[in-house]
């Protein structure tokens, strides 16, 4: 090889990495599309066990969340602060720290979610009762 030739296939490279990483995400967007990203969610979790990427998507996931719906972004940030994932006990404690609309912003999407916290007692389990029926009420 010339030096000539070398040297102009040199200055492709730039475009060769543009043009895989335009294939790749070509590629990852038409498996998010097939049946309902079957195929991405274990890529996405594989990527995940990288802490770079997993700090990344969390950002990036929390920064579509606020603009989407920030008293849910709000309730989230606060339980998660409160330690309510590495301890179900203290899930309800922390719900009654909840401001009124991010209250009803993670009651509304732990019911689409199916991911209703448990409560303890009799009396817990009343008062999410009344808190449901207020927030579909309206």
């Amino acid at each position: 090889m010339t030096p000539v030739i070398a040297s102009i296939l040199l200055w492709f490279i730039p475009i060769y990495v543009l043009a895989g990483l335009t294939l790749l995400l070509l590629v990852f967007s038409l498996l998010a599309r097939v049946r309902g990203g079957k195929y991405v969610r274990p890529i996405v979790e594989a990527m995940t066990k990288v802490p770079l990427l997993k700090r990344w998507m969390q950002k990036a996931s929390r920064a579509a969340l606020e603009k989407q719906n920030p008293e849910l972004a709000s309730a989230i940030a606060k339980l998660e602060r409160s330690g309510v994932a590495r301890d179900p006990s203290r899930a309800q404690a922390a719900l009654s720290r909840l401001t009124a609309a991010e209250r009803r912003a993670y009651l509304d999407a732990a019911g689409q979610q199916g991911q209703m916290p448990e409560p303890t007692n009799r009396q817990e389990r009343r008062r999410l009762e009344k808190l449901q029926k207020r927030s579909q009420g309206r």
